[in-house]
């Protein structure tokens, strides 16, 4: 099993601290997020420097403030700093934050990461661009000496898989189970790439993990750090596909046995790494880390 971890922090260096942690029991990958605190990318590009063999993930950088263009330098910068070690996830993030936060529209977003994506695959990989399309333009090129990081692009419904599949380097999925995975993301994704002759797309899947002997405790931490997905359009969609009524179902709790037979399940259904979102109590965090690290 191909098997990832994802963690925040407040400071550069609590967030060192866990990959630091992370890439000493041998994970493969660290994915953290671009969310209300940190800047991903700068913060991995300090930390690069720590840690010499795991891989650095954003899940994921929204696109709407950030041009292309400008993202793409940010990345090629980052993976120069990291020795080619980065993974550039991507998404468009949701209405409520980018018009309601950011006041900027969100019509069209299949169009628009249409040409958010010819532009940064054409930057990543060519240094050149000439795109004047409906929602973004780029003219001109960049130079920054690295090699392209995967682009991997938060897509569930299909319109954006299929995108995704002809386009970019793969997926990387939230609040989406198993079975989901198998009869939704899995088929539509590889066949688009597949029509493209493109190579088999990534499925990274995130997954909320909690070992513990405490289930009651650990689903009252689900309930609480989870809850409010199931009113997001994109994740309650998911969430209704693999016949979840509350988002903090899918979250894996129990013993080591138990989380690691449920996140198998992610595997066999088409996930080709599966990251896990450690929650739960305080103090359960490391001993989940821990733990996890004999799957590997």
């Amino acid at each position: 099993m191909e098997l990832g971890i994802f963690g925040s922090a407040k400071t550069v260096a609590e967030l060192r601290e866990q990959v630091e942690t992370a890439n000493s029991l041998g994970y493969g990958t660290f994915w953290t997020p671009q969310v209300f605190n940190l800047d991903a990318l700068t913060a991995l590009a300090v930390i690069a420097g720590s840690v010499d063999k795991i891989r650095l993930g954003t899940s994921v950088v929204p696109t709407y403030p950030r041009h292309p263009m400008m993202l793409a330098q940010q990345a090629l910068t980052v993976n120069q700093v990291s020795g080619g070690r980065l993974d550039l996830g991507i998404g468009l993030s949701h209405k409520p934050v980018v018009e309601g936060m950011w006041g900027i529209s969100f019509d069209g977003p299949v169009g628009h990461m249409g040409d958010y994506l010819k532009i940064l695959m054409a930057l990543l990989h060519d240094g050149v661009i000439s795109h004047g399309g409906k929602h973004l333009t780029s003219r001109g090129g960049i130079d920054v000496p690295a090699d392209p990081p995967p682009v991997l692009v938060a897509a569930l419904g299909p319109q954006m898989l299929k995108l995704v599949g002809k386009t970019a380097d793969g997926t990387s999925t939230w609040m989406t189970g198993p079975e989901t995975i198998r009869t939704h993301v899995s088929p539509v994704i590889n066949e688009a790439a597949e029509s493209a002759e493109r190579p088999p797309p990534q499925i990274i899947t995130a997954v909320p993990v909690c070992i513990t002997s405490d289930k009651e405790a650990a689903e009252e931490s689900a309930r609480r750090d989870f809850g409010f997905y199931g009113d997001l359009p994109s994740y309650r969609a998911m969430l209704d596909r693999e016949g979840l009524e509350n988002s903090w179902d899918i979250a894996l709790s129990g013993s080591f046995e138990e989380v690691a037979e449920g996140l198998e399940k992610y595997v066999e259904a088409g996930a080709t790494q599966v990251v896990a979102a450690v929650y739960g109590p305080q103090g359960s965090h490391k001993e989940t880390v821990s733990q996890l690290a004999q799957l590997l």
